[in-house]
């Protein structure tokens, strides 16, 4: 080892344990929401979404329709400090600020976002973290990312923020690297269900099927989704034996699971509560055992369509 080598500062170690998960520990703030209402961002508050005011005023005109998929504010200098993580931390720290890692650093993000997290712990500054899926909009200045492929920006900005989510870093997140607004926050919130970090639709579980599968898996989640998709928040696993589906639906609220040919067992979470219902009768004792445990509400009725003036 040089003399050098062993000047150098040493890295600072993981801000989280890889085989625990643990949510870092943050100081909730209060920052300005989408409409101006004060919103709280941090210490256990649910994952914000946010989006650039550039997004924002493509979209301003729908805003109101966006249902699930409306972003909870708007990015601005007042309420974030964009930072090198490679560098030391500022003096200056203000208790009301998120942080984030500046755009335009050559560094990957998910290494940007774990160091920039390890820095905060070093320096015993519980700041709020905005995620960012990508740190290279299009071009210098400029808030619109550079134009990709979907596909490519779904597995790229689900790899980078799933990652850190799972790591239990990161209290808002932004996903700049999809061109439109709109799929953009789609994005943003699928990847939030998809790790389980903020709930906003009814999610599902289901097994791949195999040689054990004692229904047809395709038909049968298709009718549970179709009595059940209006159920914010609930977890359903779908399972086609009990060998299995048990253990790998142990997350979820219910569980409907194949007993014997024909015969279905109703779970809530690890635990069978209904054996040997027959398979014609499942999903509606599947919605019965949904509203015993008071998670059932009446999906909303549709509104019609005005009529067209003669």
């Amino acid at each position: 080892m040089s003399a050098s080598d062993s000047d150098s500062p040493a890295p600072p170690c993981l801000p989280f344990d890889p085989f625990t998960y643990t949510r870092r520990r943050s100081t909730r703030v209060v920052i300005q929401g989408l409409e101006g209402q004060p919103l709280h961002v941090g210490g256990d508050e649910i994952i914000k979404v946010a989006i650039r005011p550039t997004s924002l005023q493509q979209i301003v005109h729908k805003i109101d329709r966006l249902g699930d998929f409306r972003p909870d504010f708007v990015v601005n200098d007042t309420s974030l400090i964009e930072l090198d993580p490679r560098l030391p931390l500022p003096t200056s720290r203000p208790a009301d600020a998120m942080v984030t890692v500046r755009n335009g650093l050559d560094l990957p993000v998910i290494t940007a976002f774990r160091l920039l997290a390890a820095r905060l712990a070093e320096s015993q500054w519980p700041a709020p973290i905005l995620l960012k899926d990508s740190l290279h909009p299009a071009t210098p200045g400029t808030e619109v990312p550079a134009p990709a492929p979907f596909v490519r920006t779904l597995l790229t900005s689900s790899t980078a923020l799933g990652s850190l989510l799972c790591d239990g870093i990161g209290d808002a997140i932004l996903v700049q690297a999809e061109e439109a607004p709109g799929q953009a926050l789609r994005l943003s919130f699928n990847i939030l269900q998809a790790a389980g970090s903020r709930i906003f639709k009814t999610d599902y579980v289901a097994c791949p099927s195999c040689g054990r599968t004692l229904f047809n898996l395709q038909e049968t989640t298709a009718r549970i989704k179709a009595a059940t998709a209006h159920l914010k928040g609930v977890k359903i696993a779908i399972m086609g034996c009990i060998v299995n589906g048990p253990g790998e639906m142990a997350d979820a609220d219910f569980g409907y699971v194949g007993g014997a040919p024909g015969k279905i067992n109703l779970y809530i979470g690890k635990e069978a509560v209904k054996f040997n219902i027959p398979e014609a009768e499942a999903v509606s004792r599947l919605v019965d055992l949904i509203k015993d445990h008071g998670r059932w509400f009446e999906p909303p009725t549709p509104t019609a369509a005005p009529a067209l003036a003669g």
